[in-house]
């Protein structure tokens, strides 16, 4: 624990240095930067906390008369009781896709356990009043990628944000909460459970003090670690004014992809994913059209055919003949039946399956062909 006077590790610093409430992320750095380290800041005084570029006399005041060492020692106390951990920026186990946004956070407060392979991640979000079809087709979505090894990224709100992570824990993948508030408040509260079981099958983050309640402003920050953790952001149900287009508006600004999936036109909550989608987000039917766009980010340039096998559903013995007869070239439903001796209702269901599943795709004329890879097709 930090003692009046006593030294403490640039770790803990840090720590401190955060708890402050007037110091966010880009304060934060910009002090860090000026006076050399943590402890440093914590230490100056108002002049020369005022001498830092960015930094004005308020701020410099504030950061100046906080009890920073009875702040450090409480919330040290809580970490370890309740088993948290810390993650700071410039750490071996910080997030590569969020240390390269603008001000990223310093620290990161962590309830479960981050994994390398959650590098390969997609954000999913949306209204908090989600329909029975928006629920649907985010657990739809985020089961399917889950499946592949794509970690999903939310925020455990109510509706879209809810739904994506269950349908990852469904699918026995991993999934990341950012939360708008500590880790020490459950926000909703009626999510515990779902909390507990996201920490135990991937991690709650937050950049706030652990006891911080969920304010409006804290949201919109909030969002840009989602987007920042993720190659790419889904939003499914939103409105004109939801927060999951500031989310969007991140992502785009972080060089992330932005995908958007369409509604009714009569409902309220299709209208920021249409939006979206006129403004030159792809739209999406299903994980294929996602998976097909951040492929290329994660598999080494060395292989130049993707291996389906890797992330498609497994095949039934029907789906593989058919894969196999589709070898010869594009063949019609009829053309079809006759190779295989397959039943024709049951051809039917089987290409839809084989459709579904990203493996062969329709074209005119009611043929059908293989695909070798997934299309490059850009809304």
């Amino acid at each position: 624990m930090a003692g009046t006077g006593q030294r403490i590790t640039e770790r803990e610093a840090w720590l401190a240095l955060g708890l402050i409430p007037e110091v966010g992320s880009a304060t934060f750095h910009r002090l860090v930067q000026g006076l050399g380290s943590a402890e440093a800041v914590l230490r100056a005084n108002v002049e020369a906390l005022a001498q830092v570029p960015g930094i004005n006399r308020q701020v410099a005041q504030a950061v100046a008369s906080f009890p920073w060492q009875d702040a450090l020692d409480r919330e040290l106390r809580v970490i370890e009781t309740r088993g948290f951990d810390l993650i700071r920026f410039g750490d071996g186990g910080y997030p590569e896709l969020l240390a390269a946004i603008h001000s990223p956070p310093p620290i990161l407060y962590l309830r479960g356990t981050m994994r390398p392979e959650d590098r390969v991640a997609v954000a999913i979000v949306g209204s908090r009043m989600a329909s029975p079809y928006g629920s649907a087709i985010a657990e739809q979505i985020s089961g399917e990628l889950a499946q592949r090894g794509v970690t999903i990224v939310s925020g455990m709100a109510r509706g879209i944000d809810a739904a994506a992570h269950r349908g990852a824990l469904r699918a026995g993948g991993r999934t990341i909460a950012v939360l708008g508030c500590g880790l020490g408040v459950t926000y909703p509260s009626e999510h515990a459970e779902l909390a507990d079981q996201i920490a135990a099958q991937g991690a709650l983050i937050s950049e706030f003090p652990i006891f911080t309640p969920p304010k409006p402003s804290h949201f919109p920050q909030r969002n840009r670690i989602i987007s920042g953790l993720a190659r790419g952001v889904v939003v499914i149900e939103a409105g004109l004014d939801s927060g999951a287009l500031i989310t969007a508006n991140y992502a785009l600004e972080q060089g992330r992809d932005v995908f958007a999936v369409p509604g009714q036109v009569t409902s309220r909550f299709s209208r920021g994913c249409h939006q979206l989608i006129k403004a030159g987000a792809k739209l999406t039917e299903g994980w294929e059209d996602i998976w097909e766009e951040i492929e290329p980010q994660v598999v080494t340039p060395a292989q130049t055919v993707l291996d389906l096998s890797l992330v498609r559903s497994p095949l039934e013995p029907e789906e593989i003949l058919i894969v196999d007869t589709l070898e010869a070239g594009p063949m019609q439903i009829d053309d079809l039946i006759d190779r295989t001796q397959l039943p024709a209702g049951q051809m039917a269901s089987l290409l839809l399956s084989l459709m579904l599943k990203g493996m062969i795709e329709e074209l005119p004329g009611k043929s059908f062909a293989k695909r070798l890879r997934p299309s490059k097709n850009r809304v």
